[in-house]
């Protein structure tokens, strides 16, 4: 059964004619017996009286009751699915780090919600490593973090670039010296994020390449419990600059600007190169690469 064959019905319901029926849906009457006589066999029943006037036989009328449901019901979806394309709507599940969740996320849905009401979004943090798992998993729609590898079952693209940088209190020792060498942070108590963040993956490859093992005396799960413990000037600290502009403009934290830290690592939004992309999420996506930089990396 398809729908062309319940409107060939419905059109010798009103009609009560083959040849009629067959000009109003530019078909051949020969097209018209057939659909009909398809239908038929399909239901093992006589749905049409081919005595002339073409009348429906009493399982006729009942299954034209039925057609005409089941058109409304198409004609309903093609309506909704041409709604969706005018005015995006949908459920998107976002993963990022919790970092990006409280510093960069914000700026980001405070302008989408306010533009598309119907998009409603769930945020999942994780480290980056496990956004990449949970993108190629399905677990999650979009993520948003470092890209740290290259997989050709996601699609990625940056957004903007990040640093990390050694930030102490203004109280801190560190915060005097004129130039800062990467020597000053051998045996240093430092604060730094969990093992399995890019960060920390990062700062442990600078300290091998120079023969030195940082001195870890706290390790955190996120960048904001870090950034609490140096503002109290309990150790100096290596994290993300892009977290931190908030306490550089107040003045509580300072970036201690050492060379071989000075590495860029690109930021960007990531998704499964196979998955369907509905409308909630190609407007998400195209808003989110149609941004500047400044709008990821600009003061709040």
């Amino acid at each position: 059964m398809n729908i062309s064959q319940l409107e060939t019905l419905i059109t010798i319901s009103k009609t009560k004619s083959f040849r009629k029926a067959g000009e109003l849906l530019n078909l051949t009457q020969p097209a018209v017996s057939a659909q009909i006589k398809s239908l038929e066999d399909e239901f093992k029943t006589v749905l049409v009286d081919r005595n002339q006037p073409v009348t429906l036989t009493d399982r006729g009328q009942v299954f034209l009751e039925r057609a005409e449901r089941i058109l409304d019901i198409v004609e309903e979806l093609k309506q909704k699915l041409s709604d969706m394309e005018q005015t995006p709507q949908g459920h998107i599940v976002l993963g990022t780090t919790t970092s990006i969740a409280i510093q960069i996320l914000p700026r980001i849905l405070s302008y989408f919600q306010d533009q598309f009401p119907l998009i409603k979004t769930t945020i999942q943090s994780m480290a980056s490593s496990q956004i990449y798992q949970h993108v190629e998993q399905g677990l999650v729609d979009i993520g948003i973090g470092y890209l740290i590898e290259h997989n050709p079952q996601i699609h990625a693209s940056v957004l903007y670039y990040d640093t990390f940088e050694v930030v102490v209190s203004p109280l801190h020792p560190l915060a005097k010296e004129e130039q800062p060498e990467l020597e000053m942070l051998r045996d240093l108590p430092l604060i730094l994020l969990s093992p399995d963040t890019v960060g920390r993956r990062f700062v442990e490859q600078v300290f091998r390449d120079h023969n030195m093992e940082p001195n870890v005396v706290m390790e955190l799960s996120s960048s904001e419990e870090v950034k609490r413990m140096v503002e109290i000037n309990l150790a100096a600290a290596i994290i993300s600059k892009q977290t931190i502009s908030r306490e550089l403009r107040l003045g509580t934290l300072q970036i201690v600007p050492i060379p071989e830290l000075e590495v860029t690592h690109p930021v960007g939004v990531i998704y499964k190169s196979s998955r369907y992309i509905n409308s909630a999420m190609q407007q998400f996506l195209g808003d989110l690469k149609g941004m500047p930089e400044t709008k990821f990396t600009g003061s709040d």
